[in-house]
């Protein structure tokens, strides 16, 4: 039944190429992929969801789909979620419409493989397929400096990708096999080994995170890029590199991550508060929206931090839910803004701060939806990113011993909490800028989202205040 979920885009793409109709074969294919995702969740410990088929005997390399435990079970519903959302999201330019709907089903095909596979090669493989229609979506179809930006996401990805084929490579040589599941029974990766393979995961992954320093190719290309691309990305594919770590490092090479933890902290914490300075300076809503994303991938890291730090014989039970609780908000906020975002510039014209302002007064439902979100993102209670950054910084703080001093994780906690400071100061400038104060001219007969706009919006509003007031929904599929 898996396979149907990585079928069903692919073969809705081979239909747009063939001549359906772009928009509503899109449609269709990410509705059923949302019913099916959401009947997984249900009963993903069923074997009917299950599917191997051998590729290649010698390595033993199968396409092979399933799920390890609850996380990829979170993973898969914020994709198709998302996917759905992308689709009724903006409006194809004239004439490209095979290429604007198609890419948005090829993305969610690929990010759909990755988070269900269960073999390396094609964990890998299906995050590559996703990157290349993302690509030419920006390149293509973008706005602003978008070749600029298109180039730049190309090579830096493109670099992130070789780095972590090289540590995939070395991983599943020392451990013997492709097989995620298996791999979690090998034998203990030798510690010398560890260090250097774990090196290649931070970066690698770390690249297609944003992770400080590597982070300057995300803002742009979700600036330049169009709405479902930008939603799609970074809200789902961004968070393939946290799953990795999670699924992959931590277990495999946990002695390795905490050669390099000291390091890890100082560059999360360039996420937090390198990016988010940089956010508050932002002239143009796309990009504080496009910065704002790097900067709240730091807490995750922090996350994946506190479960590296957990002294020997001893568990974090905070930290691997907090990190895939904050993925899944962070993943629909975000989404859900660059949704936004885009109606915003249909109505309006612009995107630039300066020119916006009072559009409350003729789009209140747009104002309505776009400061619940916008609270749900700098973390107010009641809403799934609250829960999320408590969780984080609880498991921060989940082995500390007062007596032995502030480790390095708590260190970094406590400084990294300023950055909620910083969300509140650019979401809510940003907010009033656009929507509050006198009518300018580009809002003054700006339209309020129609019904086609709505549902997308809503629904992820709904899955936020879902989630925000019950997180346990998500957190029982996650491992004990």
């Amino acid at each position: 039944m898996l396979l149907l979920l990585v079928l069903i885009p692919l073969l809705a793409f081979a239909a747009i190429l063939g001549g359906a109709k772009a928009r509503q074969t899109a449609v269709i294919a990410s509705g059923v992929n949302l019913v099916l995702g959401l009947a997984a969740a249900f009963s993903w410990k069923a074997a009917l969801w299950g599917f191997t088929v051998p590729v290649l005997s010698t390595p033993a390399i199968h396409l092979s789909l399933g799920f390890i435990d609850g996380m990829s079970v979170v993973m898969l519903l914020l994709s198709v979620i998302v996917a759905f959302a992308a689709s009724l999201t903006g409006t194809a330019p004239d004439g490209r419409e095979k290429l604007y709907y198609g890419s948005s089903l090829l993305i969610a095909a690929g990010a759909i493989g990755a988070f269900v596979a269960t073999d390396l090669f094609f964990f890998y493989a299906f995050h590559e397929l996703a990157l290349i229609p993302t690509f030419l979506m920006i390149g293509i179809l973008g706005r602003g400096e978008r070749k600029a930006a298109a180039w730049k996401i190309t090579i830096y990805l493109g670099f992130g990708s070789l780095v972590l084929l090289a540590g995939l490579v070395w991983l599943a040589a020392a451990t013997g096999t492709f097989d995620m599941i298996a791999m979690q029974d090998a034998e203990v990766i030798d510690p010398s080994a560890q260090k250097s393979i774990a090196a290649f995961l931070i970066v690698g992954f770390g690249i297609l995170v944003s992770l400080f320093p590597f982070h300057s190719w995300a803002a742009p290309a979700y600036a330049s890029a169009p709405a479902p691309t930008a939603m799609l990305h970074a809200g789902v594919l961004k968070k393939f590199g946290l799953y990795g770590l999670l699924r992959l490092a931590v277990p495999l090479v946990p002695d390795g991550l905490g050669a390099w933890l000291v390091p890890l902290c100082v560059l999360l914490l360039g996420n937090i508060l390198w990016v988010g300075f940089v956010t508050i300076s932002q002239k143009r809503l796309d990009g504080m929206l496009g910065n704002s994303s790097v900067m709240h991938m730091g807490y995750i890291f922090l996350a994946v931090a506190a479960l590296v730090a957990v002294p020997e014989g001893m568990t974090n039970e905070w930290a691997l839910p907090a990190a895939v609780l904050l993925m899944f908000a962070h993943g629909v906020s975000i989404a859900m803004l660059f949704g936004l975002a885009d109606k915003i510039e249909r109505a309006t014209g612009t995107l630039d701060l300066d020119k916006l302002g009072g559009l409350a007064k003729s789009a209140p439902s747009l104002a309505f939806l776009f400061g619940l979100v916008g609270m749900a993102s700098i973390g107010l209670p009641g809403l799934a990113n609250f829960a999320g950054e408590v969780m984080v910084f609880i498991a921060s703080f989940a082995n500390y011993e007062p007596t032995a001093g502030l480790g390095p994780v708590q260190i970094t906690c406590i400084l990294s909490i300023w950055g909620v400071v910083i969300s509140a100061i650019y979401m809510l400038r940003a907010y009033r800028k656009v929507f509050q104060g006198e009518v300018v001219p580009s809002t003054e007969e700006a339209a309020d989202l129609g019904m086609t706009d709505r549902i997308p919006a809503v629904l992820l509003a709904v899955v936020l205040l879902i989630v925000g007031i019950c997180p346990n929904l998500l957190l029982s599929l996650l491992p004990k």
